[in-house]
């Protein structure tokens, strides 16, 4: 009986020593496999990761590899070119606001306070050439009228659609006569005027400068060009009615179709600055 028992827990002993040294030959595979993994991660990790030793001057950068999935990067990608993208745009909207402002700021000026115009012909040669480029005021007109020796721009007596330029000669309420090339204003019957000085005239005055008398109606104004022997002006406009048969009062301009005074000339032939003052011009 005795001897059964210790056969037994020899047994016993060789089993429990066989475990354990399946064991430890496990524990030393597991272990192989470990350091087999980690070199190999470690092997990985060196061929798809640049490490860079950092100091106050470095710069990062990432070098991928092409079996790294661009999308990992994911959402920080998109917010970079998201926040370009509303950049640039914002950029080109402030230029456009810039653009838009500017135009109505220079229509506004143009329709309302300026007048930027291109003289296409030479009635008022030798004041204003043709095919000169002026400026004139919108405003002068709004507290006073027109003077003798103005020059303004307004609305065409027979044609509304169009602009003339030409002299302010004869003011509301006179009369204007013109007798052989000269020109005398009348008030009330009485002679206010004349004949005036006019310098600013071309030439000698030869053309339509005889037997003219007007009777400028009140808050109207009777309007020559410079160019006499070649000017379309109230003469002319007189002329062509009559020979028609039509009214030929609608000559004169009424303020309300006055736009405003010419000041100065500042495009003829290229850049050419020189003011416009009345009788005061010198060419």
């Amino acid at each position: 009986m005795t001897d059964n028992k210790e056969k037994i827990d020899d047994k016993d002993i060789e089993i429990i020593k066989n475990e354990e040294d399946n064991s430890e030959t496990e524990a030393e595979n597991d272990s192989v496999k470990n350091e087999s993994v980690e070199k190999k991660a470690d092997s990985i990790i060196e061929d798809d990761i640049e490490f860079v030793d950092y100091s106050d001057n470095t710069i990062e950068s990432i070098d991928l590899s092409s079996d790294i999935d661009v999308r990992m990067l994911g959402e920080g990608i998109e917010f970079d070119n998201e926040s370009k993208g509303k950049k640039i745009l914002k950029e080109i909207f402030s230029y456009i606001k810039m653009g838009v402002i500017a135009l109505l700021l220079a229509l506004f000026i143009n329709t309302f306070v300026l007048i930027n115009a291109n003289v296409p012909t030479g009635s008022m040669e030798n004041t204003i050439m043709a095919h000169s480029r002026i400026i004139g005021s919108r405003l002068s007109y709004i507290f006073s009228g027109p003077e003798r020796g103005d020059i303004a721009v307004f609305k065409y007596p027979l044609n509304e659609e169009m602009n003339y330029v030409k002299r302010v000669i004869g003011l509301p309420g006179e009369t204007v006569k013109i007798i052989n090339s000269q020109i005398y204003i009348y008030k009330d019957g009485k002679l206010v005027e004349g004949p005036l000085d006019e310098p600013y005239i071309k030439e000698e005055w030869t053309q339509n400068n005889d037997g003219y008398v007007f009777e400028v109606p009140e808050d109207s104004y009777l309007m020559l060009g410079d160019n006499r022997n070649w000017s379309a002006d109230a003469r002319k406009w007189y002329d062509d009615l009559l020979s028609a048969g039509k009214d030929t009062d609608i000559i004169y301009v009424h303020k309300d179709k006055i736009i405003g005074k010419v000041y100065f000339i500042y495009w003829y032939d290229g850049v050419h600055l020189d003011w416009v003052d009345g009788q005061d011009v010198n060419y």
